[in-house]
């Protein structure tokens, strides 16, 4: 997969888009208020386009590849291998979790098991919701997207069809996890448009696993959106892991919208994918929120990783911290842009962000900017990035105890990248986590 340095937008794949979506304006069922939603996005697409390299947000990333082609539903099933095989690679072993399974962007309940849910938490998927009870997801379709929406989140609006839906209700404490589980198989190039929601109450508290998986080789387009609307209060931690096929285009965005004293802490994993776009977007919209937005990229061979963060202080006395790395090898390519907005009126703001970065190639290439926008007086507010390969004295002790070449550098390279996943909270997830870096990380 090559990446080159312009790009153009496609219209015939944009309209075909838009002719999607209006031909099923006829034949839906769907409640009126998300009809026109669909529309206005769609609409939105074929005007603006996707993103090219001569936007700003977009500079480092080509995703021509993506938007120069269409990517239809995939209508054929996986085969029951294929299937199995996935399955069998989402199981975390030791993890006791409610879990919904989307197999192709579409819910496959025969492999889900969201029973046992305590009283006040509600777990289902958009799709039935929106013929169900289409007023529950009203208010949270599009309530925390307060940043101006891009050609891939008007997609998503447009063709989102299913996802994850969890409402926890004031003052629920969810013991066990909740796991989306999104699996992509199919014999011809496909696209799955997901939008995830969920509504976490007033002093809720809740942990939330979102894990995506593609088969082997194939090539597919996995567009995501989440959006959390934490209540005053509720305490999140939210694990998201990236499995796709290397072959395969993911684009994300998780978009948190924070009511006062919330804690929300996030960890992001992007572990494939040849095209990989993660957005975080959150608005701390109350005084004495905590968000944590932590993530681990390791990128090889020409695939490319771009991870865009913002931070929006709106309120005074809260506090957020980033720490990301990266790990790239061969002529892999990282990118990471992180803003921290603070508003006029966000005094006593305390903000850390950190991104750093480890090269093991010299063909290998990371654009990093930070950048801070601070419109308060009274705030600590420090970013910073790091960019290296292993330290040669660290090498040199290792090997000085009889460690092998090899080993001393598996063990640097983990202990660089434990530092994130030994943050998650879940035990067996993080050992889950933990193993698979051992598998993924290049020891040669």
């Amino acid at each position: 997969m090559s990446i080159t340095a312009t790009q153009t937008t496609s219209p015939d794949a944009r309209e075909a888009y838009a002719a999607r979506v209006e031909a099923a304006r006829g034949r839906s069922t769907e409640p009126a208020w998300l009809t026109s939603r669909r529309a206005a996005a769609a609409a939105r697409l074929v005007t603006e386009g996707f993103p090219t390299t001569r936007d700003e947000e977009f500079r480092f990333t080509n995703v021509a590849p993506i938007a120069s082609k269409v990517f239809p539903a995939a209508d054929v099933p996986p085969g029951r291998a294929s299937l199995e095989a996935l399955r069998a690679q989402a199981t975390v072993p030791g993890l006791d979790a409610h879990e919904l399974v989307f197999v192709n962007g579409r819910f496959a309940p025969e492999l889900s098991s969201a029973d046992r849910l305590p009283a006040g938490v509600r777990l289902t998927n958009l799709a039935s919701t929106l013929g169900a009870d289409p007023a529950l997801v009203e208010p949270l379709f599009g309530r925390a997207i307060k940043f101006d929406m891009q050609g891939f989140t008007a997609l998503n609006t447009a063709l989102a069809s299913d996802g994850a839906v969890l409402v926890v209700d004031a003052d629920v404490v969810v013991d066990q996890p909740i796991h989306f589980v999104f699996l992509s198989s199919a014999p011809a190039p496909f696209g799955a448009h997901v939008r995830n929601l969920l509504k976490i109450g007033r002093h809720a508290q809740v942990r939330v696993v979102e894990s995506y998986l593609g088969e082997a080789g194939q090539e597919y387009f996995t567009n995501a959106i989440t959006e959390v609307e934490g209540g005053d209060g509720s305490q999140v931690e939210y694990c998201r892991v990236q499995r796709e096929s290397m072959s395969a285009y993911h684009v994300s965005g998780t978009h948190l919208h924070l009511g006062r004293s919330a804690v929300f802490a996030s960890e992001s994993l992007s572990l494939g994918g040849g095209i990989v776009r993660n957005d975080v977007n959150a608005v701390l919209d109350g005084e004495g929120i905590h968000c944590t937005v932590n993530g681990l990229y390791l990128v090889d061979g020409d695939r490319l990783v771009d991870n865009h963060t913002t931070i929006d202080h709106a309120k005074p006395h809260c506090e957020s911290h980033e720490l990301y790395k990266g790990i790239l090898d061969d002529r892999g390519r990282g990118v990471f842009n992180g803003k921290i907005f603070v508003r006029q009126d966000a005094q006593k703001t305390d903000a850390k962000q950190t991104n750093q970065v480890m090269l093991l190639s010299d063909d290998a290439t990371i654009d990093t900017k930070p950048q801070l926008e601070i419109f308060a007086d009274d705030v600590k507010c420090t970013h910073g990035a790091t960019i290296g390969q292993l330290d040669e004295t660290q090498m040199f002790y290792l090997k000085s105890r009889g460690i092998g070449d090899a080993h001393a550098r598996a063990i640097l390279l983990h202990a660089f990248a434990a530092d994130i996943v030994e943050r998650i909270e879940v035990p067996a997830l993080r050992e889950h986590l933990e193993n698979l870096l051992l598998e993924r990380l290049p020891i040669d």
